[in-house]
Formats: structure tokens, sequence, C-alpha cells
């Protein structure tokens, strides 16, 4: 089953977005060749929900992090080589040697490019095949029993093929002969067409994974334990947001008995960098990707879904409340599906009075905390609904992001802490913007 989302998630969280300097998938996207781009975007829009899955491939992870490996193939000859190969072939060898021929005769009447693009495309490909299958050799001898030698064993194999094991005999110091050219261009391009994706992919795993961990051990990201569905926890510690600059870590722990975070604390104080870091490294976790924090152990769930910057919909003539309400249906659909969730809602019903919000937030709340299958952070301001769901409900962890104040000035720790927010200082701030004495 895949792992369920929407984009209204994906926005919330900023993961997709490759022209976005601040999306989650830039922080990683150090990749070399386009391949690569390509399957780290796929990567990215299908997690994975299998828990043998999820830890094999962050296993892979580590031990591409371990080797500290450089990219070990030259970019432009390898975009050649790959350019040269994705080129339409001839469908059987005399169709291939009429296409040299007609290549060569072009090239004595002095119409040369076709000819010296297949020419030079051929000698580049041989020898990026043959750098490739060298590597792929070498890094099998230094360890056959690694995450990644089922991979490298099967290229390893195309290269020792009966098919392919010609290109150790081509003496590549000079041009082709004719018969040369055309044998090698049909093999590469029509006959060996499969095999030779199998390499390629294989070198754009090899990318992807690099770029992931060279980005992980400088920014010191680790590992995510991936365990059952039954097992029906959560630990993240010293989780932090992965694109801020000085990002301050916390830790969140759900289980059964403790399946909602009820988080409460002043505007700014960091409730929705709280709960966006916390969604990104659930989300990274089930990618099998590294996770901006000292550690975390999840069980692996069904999907994910945000309500954070709920848009309002002018066209359909809707208000920013009614967008709020559709989102929270839309989410209640989904949990009562039944599936397995992590749900985030920042700031419930803040398109509406205080009243309605505080009804609201407490009714929803309230039956969400009943789905013990799934996991939930609830934010509010509103600190009253904490504490009358503290009366009502015994499985929610209370949280608050606390405020600090120097004399009239207030500080923001963005330190988590156990219990509810009895911050007010709205007031404070208006009066310290001397918003009042501007207007009188």
């Amino acid at each position: 089953m895949p792992f369920v989302t929407d984009k209204q998630t994906l926005d919330d969280l900023n993961l997709l977005g490759k022209y976005k300097n601040n999306s989650v998938i830039n922080l990683f996207n150090l990749t070399r060749t386009a391949g690569a781009e390509h399957l780290l975007e796929s990567m990215f829009q299908q997690p994975l929900t299998s828990v043998a899955n999820i830890n094999r491939r962050s296993q892979i992870f580590q031990y591409f992090q371990s080797k500290k490996l450089d990219f070990p193939f030259e970019t432009e000859a390898l975009s050649a080589t790959e350019n040269y190969l994705s080129g339409a072939s001839a469908s059987n060898i005399l169709m291939a040697a009429g296409q040299n021929a007609r290549r060569k005769l072009l090239y004595y009447m002095g119409l040369r490019v076709e000819h010296d693009l297949i020419a030079n495309g051929l000698l580049t490909a041989i020898k990026m095949l043959a750098s490739i299958g060298g590597f792929i050799s070498g890094l099998l001898q230094q360890d056959s029993q690694s995450p990644f030698a089922a991979e490298l064993q099967k290229a390893n194999l195309i290269f020792n093929g009966n098919k392919l094991k010609w290109l150790e005999s081509v003496n590549i110091a000079g041009p082709l002969s004719f018969f040369q050219t055309v044998r090698c261009d049909y093999l590469l391009r029509t006959t060996l067409r499969d095999e030779i994706e199998v390499i390629l992919e294989l070198v754009h795993a090899m990318d992807v994974f690099i770029a992931v961990t060279d980005v992980s051990r400088a920014k010191g990201f680790n590992y995510a334990l991936a365990l059952t569905a039954e097992k029906d926890v959560l630990h993240i510690e010293e989780g932090f947001h992965p694109c801020l600059e000085k990002a301050v870590p916390n830790t969140a722990e759900l289980d059964a008995d403790n399946n909602v975070i009820f988080l409460t604390g002043a505007n700014m104080a960091g409730k929705s960098t709280f709960m966006k870091s916390f969604g990104i490294s659930i989300y990274l976790a089930h990618m099998g990707f590294p996770v901006p924090a000292k550690s975390m152990t999840f069980s692996v769930k069904d999907g994910i879904y945000t309500s954070i910057n709920v848009p309002d919909d002018l066209n359909m003539g809707y208000s920013h409340f009614y967008a709020e309400v559709l989102r929270v249906k839309k989410i209640a659909e989904e949990v009562g599906a039944p599936k397995n969730l992590v749900v985030i809602f920042d700031e419930l019903f803040k398109g509406t009075n205080v009243k309605d919000a505080y009804d609201a937030t407490l009714a929803v709340s309230e039956v969400f905390a009943e789905h013990r299958n799934c996991f939930f952070i609830i934010s509010t301001h509103i600190v009253e609904v904490g504490e009358a769901l503290g009366q009502r409900s015994d499985n929610i962890r209370f949280i608050y992001m606390p405020t600090e104040m120097h004399g009239k000035i207030p500080v923001y720790t963005y330190r988590a802490k156990q219990g509810i927010s009895s911050d007010r200082h709205g007031m404070m701030i208006i009066e310290n913007e001397k918003i009042l004495e501007i207007i009188g």
C-alpha cells in the first residue's frame, strides 16, 4: 500500500519544489546527474510503508556515509555517454552497417557532424562503461557483504557476461575501424539496451546515495529505525528543522497510551516550527533517508496529513474558516477509513471567533484523540482548550513553547516544556511597538 499524503501537506512542510531554495528536496539535491535528480524526486514522491524496505534503504545510506565516497565519474563524460546511448538505434546489424556507411560517406563529402557525434559518443561510452565496471568490481572486492552488494553484483554480472566482456579488448587509443564501430554501436544501443539501462540506473542510485549522505554528514543528521505498526511508538530525540540555521532541537514522544501532543504557547514562540520539524522527520524516516535528529525510532504509518497554512478559496467562495472546516473534514475521512496516520493541526479554526474556535477545537481534538492508532499534534493559543481536554482525556501529552520575560521584552527559547502555557503577552507586544500611541 502506498504512503498517503496530499499537496497541502507537501506544501505545508515545504518538502518538494526544486525551484524553492528552502525546500527539503533542494537541501538534499547535490546530485551530479539528471537521472539521479529524477530518482531523488521519485523517492520524495513515494515514501515507503514496508519496514524491511525502509530499513534496507536506510542501511544503504549508512553504508555510503561510512565509505565517504566522492562521485567517481566525470559528469560531462557521463552526460555525453547517456546522450549517445539514448539515441536512435538500428533494429538489426545490417541496418546498423548501412547507417554507419551513410555517415562515413557524408564524412568524406565534408559533412562531418553526424559522423563525429556518433564516433565520439561511442568512444566516450566505451571508456565510461569500462570505468563504471572497474569501480563496481573494486567496491565489491572491498565489501561483498554490504547492504548495496546485491545491486552491485547484478551490474557486475552484466559486465562479466559474454555480451559485454568484449569491452576489455577494445583498443580505445585511436579511432575504431568501420566494422568495430558497427558492431560496438549495435551492441550498446540495440542488443544490450536493457543491460545498459540497469548499469545507468545503478550509477544514478550511487549519485543519490553519495549526495544525500554528504548532506547528512555535514548537517549532523542520523538514521531512524523503522518498527512494525503493532509497536505503535514514535520517539524523536532532539529533532530540529533541517532548513534552519542554528535550529533549536526538541524531543517528541508518542505511543498508544499517549497518542496526542497538545501544543500551546504564544505566537512566535515556535509552535509551527516544532510541528514542521516533527512532520519533516516523519516523512524523511518513511523514505529511509537520514533525519534531522539525534535519534529516531518509529512505527511505520500509512501516511501523513497536515493543516498548517490553509488558504481560502475566493474562486469557490470559501472563507478561510470554511476552508479550515473542509480541511478537517478531509482528514477526518482519512482517519475514519481507518488508516494509521500522523496528523498535524496548527491553530485549529483560527478563522472564526474565539468562542466558536474554543468549542470546535475542544470537540474535534477529543474525537480525534479516540483514534489510538493515529498520532496527532494539535496546537492552539486558546489555552483553556488544553485545560478542558486534560479533564476529559487521559491519552494527551501537553507540551508548550515557553516565553521568558526580560522586563517588558518577551524572549523565546524555542525549547518545549511539559505542561500548558499560561503566556498572554499579546497586549504587551502591542504596547512595546507603541501602536496605540501611533494611532492616538
